[in-house]
């Protein structure tokens, strides 16, 4: 009998199959983590590729899913401020709060652009810490994997050499990519590109796109005629090719601008899960660069 509670005492200091319960804000988030936890980790998104990560309900289910997770991973600079500290207090979960280890931000472990001189809320939805949409740019999800790694290794520190490896693999497997969709990219170089949304920057940064215009005369606001007429009015004096907005964003303002032009619509993923061909994160870029490439012929 003392031998079997012995043994049972050295199981249960073993961890688990899945030793880090993840909850991920975003797609991208999601599926990053996944990539460098494996099966270590179980992972619970709690957005889709369809939805504004800006406007979320701090839904029961959420708030269930929050009580659990060891780990929070989101993306920060407040795109979630509608909704995650509301999850967080009604959660009344201690990992997850804000400076504790399992509370982590993504934009906190890169340069963030489009940081405002002012901030005036009359401009719509701007954000005081600079623009959040780091995901567009695979240069950012690098440097997010490198501390997301970390963390989960401080985590469960049990599995630390294995998560070390996941970071590793991944890395390289990145980096390979990121060479790829650089030389595809190539001819397209200083595109001049209309945005329905200003949420393309670091993408543009990353590929050296040229952006003439915003449809939103305030961000996050549909624009109005009077708005798009003032656009229409710029183009012929600084013309674009394509017209990019995202799969979870409403065509109208884009498709006006497509019927008055000669430009061409570009629907991008934004995300993880945007569309049918983005189910991880090379696979989002992967389309994304075909995308922008067939728009230019």
């Amino acid at each position: 009998m003392k031998n079997i509670l012995f043994v049972l005492l050295i199981l249960s200091s073993f961890p688990s199959a899945a030793d880090i319960n993840i909850f991920a804000c975003e797609p991208e988030w999601a599926s990053l983590s996944q990539e460098l936890g494996g099966d270590k980790v179980t992972v619970f998104s709690a957005t889709t590729g369809l939805q504004d990560p800006h406007y979320i309900q701090a839904r029961p289910s959420l708030i269930a899913k929050a009580r659990r997770a060891d780990l929070l991973v989101c993306t920060g600079a407040e795109l979630e401020t509608g909704w995650l500290p509301l999850l967080q207090r009604k959660s009344g979960n201690a990992a997850i709060q804000n400076g504790a280890t399992g509370y982590f931000m993504a934009t906190d472990y890169v340069a963030l652009l489009d940081i405002p001189s002012s901030l005036d809320r009359s401009q719509g939805d701007v954000h005081s810490a600079g623009n959040p949409h780091i995901q567009t740019s695979p240069l950012n999800i690098m440097q997010v994997a490198q501390a997301l790694s970390q963390r989960m290794q401080d985590l469960d520190y049990h599995n630390a050499t294995f998560y070390q490896q996941r970071w590793q693999d991944f890395s390289q497997r990145w980096q390979i990519a990121i060479d790829k969709w650089q030389q595809q990219a190539q001819p397209i170089k200083n595109m001049p590109i209309v945005v329905q949304h200003n949420s393309w920057i670091y993408l543009f940064d990353w590929l050296a796109l040229k952006k003439v215009a915003v449809l939103e005369a305030k961000a996050g606001v549909p624009p109005t005629v009077n708005d798009l007429n003032t656009i229409l009015k710029q183009l012929k004096t600084t013309p674009a090719k394509i017209v990019i907005h995202a799969a979870y964003q409403s065509p109208r303002a884009t498709d006006w601008l497509v019927n008055k032009t000669n430009i061409n619509k570009v629907t991008l993923a934004f995300t993880v899960g945007g569309n049918e061909p983005s189910h991880d994160l090379f696979s989002l870029f992967d389309d994304t660069i075909q995308r922008l490439l067939s728009a230019n012929k």
